[in-house]
């Protein structure tokens, strides 16, 4: 299976490369091309009890080791147009995604593989790229498979004033930001039950995302809904009183969903 999806660049940034020389007939050489940093972000939604490993290509390993089910991992690697990134378990490839082009700025590249649908065991992809902003972001993502609804929540944290304590519902396949702060994501089930939850550590200039995960397989074992948030950020990084703050939920853009 291959799927190809452009990269959406959110914040475009570029400057047309001059050749310049000096009056005595000398050629500059001050002049070279814009560099820019992608940090390719991975995250394995796909419930199977065997971890997988990403490759570039069919030969270059990525990961050190194979990254399980309902993790996620940071990658430094540079990227270029026209790459394949191929997921594996053991010898055996699970799917394999093509980067059709790259954004013009610095930016962090979100991968998400996940189960296509309840009966096969076949891959699906969501994709994102996190605009350059200074406050939080947080994509959330809905990667479950089956007949069960649940409404993702941000809320204070649990240590906060619960007389003042404020919740707001959140949208699947949405980016939102949020102040800096301490906070409590969870899963509202139809029938007003808690189906799962997770803390959420909020800093300023970090890209976060929320997963709902889990299938109800009509073959293989099923696997409840539960919440990834990544990254999962220090505490003591957060400004003084900033643990208190207010959420601040802004709708930003809508992510680019793929079907196969």
């Amino acid at each position: 299976m291959r799927a190809v999806l452009l990269w959406l660049a959110l914040v475009l940034a570029g400057a047309s490369q001059q050749e310049l020389a000096l009056r005595h007939g000398r050629a500059a050489g001050f002049v070279r091309s814009l560099e820019f940093k992608h940090r390719l972000r991975v995250c394995n939604a796909y419930p199977y009890a065997a971890a997988l490993d990403v490759f570039r290509g069919r030969s270059e390993k990525m990961t050190d080791s194979a990254m399980p089910y309902k993790s996620c991992k940071d990658f430094v690697s540079p990227l270029k147009a026209g790459d394949k990134l191929e997921f594996k378990v053991g010898d055996a490839s699970a799917g394999t995604f093509s980067v059709s082009d790259l954004p013009n700025n610095d930016a962090v590249l979100l991968l998400v593989i996940h189960r296509h649908d309840t009966l096969s065991t076949a891959v699906s992809f969501e994709s994102h790229v996190f605009a350059n902003l200074l406050n939080a972001q947080v994509a959330i993502i809905d990667t479950y498979k089956g007949a069960a609804r649940a409404t993702p929540k941000i809320m204070d944290s649990k240590n906060s004033d619960k007389k003042n304590a404020r919740s707001e519902e959140l949208r699947y396949d949405s980016v939102v930001a949020v102040n800096p702060g301490i906070y409590q994501v969870l899963l509202a089930g139809q029938d007003g039950e808690t189906k799962a939850e997770s803390k959420l550590v909020a800093l300023n200039r970090e890209s976060y995302v929320v997963l709902r995960t889990g299938v109800e397989a009509q073959q293989g074992p099923a696997y409840p809904q539960e919440l990834v948030v990544y990254p999962q950020s220090d505490p003591a990084a957060l400004h003084a009183g900033a643990s208190a703050a207010k959420i601040s939920v802004a709708l930003l853009v809508a992510l680019v969903t793929m079907c196969w």
